[in-house]
This record gives structure tokens, sequence and C-alpha cells, in this order.
């Protein structure tokens, strides 16, 4: 037995498989059919409708098209479905979203693509992709079936990761790796870049980064002259991640890296922490950036915060309300929440998000996202002064 998913179909009358790669976790299709330029886009949609799987044997630019035409059917099902409804809460509203985002995703994910060993596509038209998939999966030792969805989302990771994303506040680029969740939405940086310093921080130059995804906080904070930072995650790829681009940056040398879930061992003048921002469960890994089931990646950092803060020091907690205006957390129990772990604020600062989503009036969750601030809670223990 394989220790890994194995996905099966029948072609030219033989019974094949092959090694299931998903990124989603997602397990193999239960029912495979070989398609190639010759299927229409509504047969396609009707099959993947009724939950099969297509195996594309055709030409990779087709099936490009064909995933094109897919998405135009799903959005229109999509948006027929969404002005039959009238519902006014907010949770349901994003509920409902969340709901016809998966129903699109599974829709989109039924078309898969044959790859060799090496990372090469078996297919006319074929683009090279082998270093993109070496990179994200690794090296093989026989072949694999990735959706082409996933595959399109690997390119696009992989395009990010060679020019990287220009910060302002940093006054450099971070490049993003694969899995690792991309500072596009950077308003946040710049909090982290203008507030005040700590002042325990002139004699006890020791900061934490919680969550350290690409790095990009540990950078600013080293930029800011700490001396040393210790940045934790639990992912090893986010470590890889930080670690090259802490190299690229030049500040390896003040920076150590942890994998570990939440806070190092020992204490810090300043603990910085950007947990997932929304109380809701992931669909898949790739998410666990953005959602985080009953708060608990935030729930943590506020309980052991108190413990791992130096006499003095302070926490600074960046989060956005947007939880708030979709009804999935009130800011009362927020402060709750910090008042339990023995913290107390010291100042809110605010800004305004500035990507594309808050000005698209189509977007079900438009409402929110105009509303929406993103604040960094300077947080310290209730019995410093």
């Amino acid at each position: 037995m394989s220790d890994y998913p194995v996905i099966r179909w029948h072609e030219a009358g033989i019974d094949r498989s092959a090694r299931w790669c998903s990124e989603k976790d997602m397990p193999p299709p239960r029912r495979v059919l070989v398609a190639d330029d010759r299927v229409t886009a509504d047969a396609a949609y009707r099959l993947v409708c009724e939950g099969t799987a297509l195996l594309w044997r055709g030409d990779f630019q087709n099936a490009r098209q064909l995933l094109q035409a897919l998405a135009r059917r799903a959005d229109k099902k999509k948006g027929d479905a969404q002005t039959k409804k009238t519902t006014s809460s907010p949770a349901e509203r994003f509920h409902q979203h969340r709901q016809a985002q998966s129903q699109r995703a599974r829709i989109l994910d039924s078309l898969q693509i044959p790859f060799n060993a090496d990372h090469s596509i078996p297919l006319r038209r074929a683009p090279d992709v082998r270093l993109a998939c070496l990179e994200a999966y690794g090296p093989r030792a026989e072949a694999y079936i990735v959706s082409l969805r996933e595959l399109q989302g690997l390119i696009g990771a992989f395009e990010w990761r060679k020019k990287g994303i220009a910060l302002p506040a940093l006054g450099a680029r971070i490049h993003p790796h694969y899995g690792v969740f991309a500072p596009i939405r950077s308003e946040y940086v710049g909090l982290v870049a203008d507030t005040p310093l700590p002042r325990l921080v002139t004699t006890h130059s020791v900061a934490f980064d919680i969550g350290t995804g690409t790095g990009i906080l540990a950078a600013v904070l080293a930029r800011r002259g700490i001396q040393r930072i210790v940045a934790t995650d639990q992912d090893v790829r986010a470590i890889d991640c930080a670690r090259e681009n802490l190299t690229r940056l030049g500040l390896a040398n003040q920076v150590d890296l942890a994998q570990t879930n939440l806070f190092p061992e020992g204490q810090a003048s300043l603990i910085v922490c950007n947990p997932p921002w929304i109380p809701a469960r992931p669909s898949s890994p790739l998410e666990h950036a953005i959602f985080d089931p009953g708060s608990r990646m935030l729930r943590g950092f506020l309980h052991g915060l108190s413990a791992h803060l130096a006499p003095g020091g302070e926490g600074w907690l960046i989060l956005s309300d947007l939880a708030e205006y979709l009804g999935l957390r009130t800011r009362a129990e927020l402060l709750a929440a910090i008042d339990a772990a023995g913290l107390r604020v010291l100042s809110k600062s605010d800004v305004k998000p500035h990507h594309p989503r808050v000005a698209d009036t189509t977007d079900p969750l438009h409402a929110a996202r105009r509303a929406e601030l993103t604040s960094l809670w300077r947080l310290t223990r209730q019995n410093d002064r």
C-alpha cells in the first residue's frame, strides 16, 4: 500500500492509477473520465457538477480555455443564486459567500492535468513548469496528477517569488514562497514601521515575531534597530521563506528563526503578532493565514503574552475589524479576551485598507470591506505601569 493518495481511472480498456497531489488536502475524486479537445464546455460543466473529474489528454491551451468556460458558467450560477437571496444578517451573507466559493472551487478543481516524474507535462503546447513544481512539490520519483487550477496558483506563486512584492514601509521587496501567505495587503506593515518602540528596547533590545510568515515584520523590526529578534512559525515553508528573505535583506544575523507554535522560550521587550483575522474554518491549508476557527491563534497569543513580556514590555497585536462587521466577533469579545489575559490597552492605531476589493461594489461583502480598519493594539501587562 502506498503512503500517499492515489487517483484511479479507466483508459483504453485498462485500469490506471497515479499519485494524487492536492495542496488543499482534498481526497482524490472517485469518478474520473478521460477528456480531450472534443468535449464541449456545456458537457464538461454538466459532468463536473455531477461530481466527475476530467483527466485532460488534449491540448494544454485548450484545457486553459475550458477552465475559463467552466468559471464563467459557475459565476453565472453563483450570481443567479445571490439575486434570489434576501438575507439581512452579515454573518449569514458571509457563510453563504463562503459556501458559494467552496462550490465554485469544487467545480473548477475537477479539471486534472497529468505530470511526469520530472514535473514536465505530457500534453501538446504545455508550458515548462518544472522549476515551479520542483520548488513547490520537491523532487518526485513517479508520475502524478494535479488540478489545472492548482497548477495555475502554483505558477502565479512562482512568479511572485521571482519578482517579489514591493513594500514601501520596508523600502525593499519581499519574495513569498508557494504556500506562504503573501503580504499583498501591506497597510499593517506601515503601522509596525511607524509606531514608537517601547522604551525598554533601549536597554533590552529583544523582540519576538509570532507567526512570521515571509519574515516581513521581523525585517521591519530589524531595520528599526532591534538587535535580536526571534521569529516563529509552525510551517516549515514559512521558516524557509523568512530565512531566504532575511538573508537577501542582509538581516539574518539579527533574526533567529524557530519552528514552533506561538512563543519561543524567554521574554522580550516587544512581541508582535499578526494572527488570522477571520474566526472561521479554512477550506484548505493555504487559508490558515486568513481563517482561524474560534480565534484560536488570537486567543493563544493573548493568553501567553503576559508570561513572555519582560516587565515594561509591549505586545503589538495587528488585527482587522472585518470580523466585527461580518458579525463573527464583537469588539466586546475582543476586549474581554484582552482583559481575561491580564493585559491592558495602551493605545490603538488604525489604517484604512487600500486593496481593490474595497471599491468592488459587486463583492457580496462590500459593505463590511468598505467599513474595515486595520489596527495595531499596543498591549502591556495589567500590573505594569
